[in-house]
């Protein structure tokens, strides 16, 4: 499936790749996670794109961007080069939405790094707590067996991997894409490399910061999200108290591939401060 960023940003650790989809005159930010890429957003950037400035690309490490082997991949590492991106773009108060590990990035960003938004949408993200879990922290765990698997058991571990995050489940063709940058060689060791260099040691320093977040904040959860289930969308409710909390029904960890459309509506609609319709605080769903 066709979905390229033309555009290049060098950073210290090679080269970024993004894209600019439309001209509108309110800037918004979608931001991955892992193991995952901009192709994520290939339905939503369009939409959103009829009315705003829409900015997608590929962290360090991942989709169209650089792979190599000595890259910083920690979320420190990250959130400091999305800061510098928004600088390269020249955009200073934009949206910001983000998913997976790509949440922990623009709220240590906008928390430590200085980043400035105009309000954040975060959705089945980590942010913090104890979230080094299931086969993330056996892959921290034990790198060396993983760096050893054949092709063959790779590429098995990998959609298994991938198809956890879905409730609906992936067309042949999506989940070829989703997989493709980590396949070969190169992408293989890319796969496990950034895996090893995620670390709730990121997290940890801005946790007691959360509630000093000032932007306009929307958390959406997936209440079948067998990654970061939905116990983590209330963990970060507590600390961002003034955040809207609204729980997705029928959908796992990526709300872009199994309710795109309950997405969008909330990313094209206001928040709950703009005299919008307010949140559904609905608690989940003990299971």
């Amino acid at each position: 499936m066709a979905w390229t960023l033309p555009e290049m940003f060098k950073t210290e650790g090679g080269t970024v790749r993004w894209a600019r989809l439309g001209d509108g005159p309110e800037p918004i930010v979608l931001v991955h996670g892992t193991p995952y890429s901009s192709f994520v957003w290939r339905d939503i950037a369009p939409a959103l794109a009829l009315k705003r400035a829409v900015f997608v690309f590929d962290l360090l490490g991942y989709g169209q961007s650089d792979q190599s082997a000595d890259q910083d991949l920690t979320l420190a590492a990250q959130a400091r080069r999305f800061v510098d991106l928004l600088a390269h773009w020249e955009l200073h108060r934009p949206s910001v939405v983000a998913n997976d590990i790509g949440g922990a990035i623009v709220l240590r960003a906008l928390l430590l790094d200085g980043a400035t938004y105009n309000d954040l949408t975060i959705f089945d993200a980590v942010s913090g707590g104890d979230w080094e879990r299931g086969l993330f922290k056996l892959l921290r765990a034990h790198p060396a067996v993983f760096d050893q698997l054949p092709g063959y058991a790779h590429e098995s571990l990998v959609i298994s991997h991938l198809n956890n995050a879905t409730h609906r489940g992936f067309s042949p063709d999506v989940i070829s894409a989703h997989l493709s940058p980590w396949l070969g060689p190169t992408g293989q060791a890319a796969f496990y490399r950034q895996y090893r260099q995620l670390s709730q040691s990121d997290t940890e320093p801005y946790e007691a910061l959360l509630d000093q977040v000032a932007v306009p904040v929307k958390l959406l959860w997936g209440r079948e999200d067998r990654i970061l289930p939905p116990e983590y969308g209330t963990w970060l409710h507590e600390r961002i108290p003034h955040a809207e909390l609204h729980w997705v029904a029928d959908a796992g960890h990526l709300l872009q591939e199994d309710a795109p459309a309950q997405l969008l509506s909330h990313l094209l609609a206001g928040f709950a401060g703009d005299g919008e319709t307010g949140p559904s605080r609905v608690p989940p769903t003990t299971t």
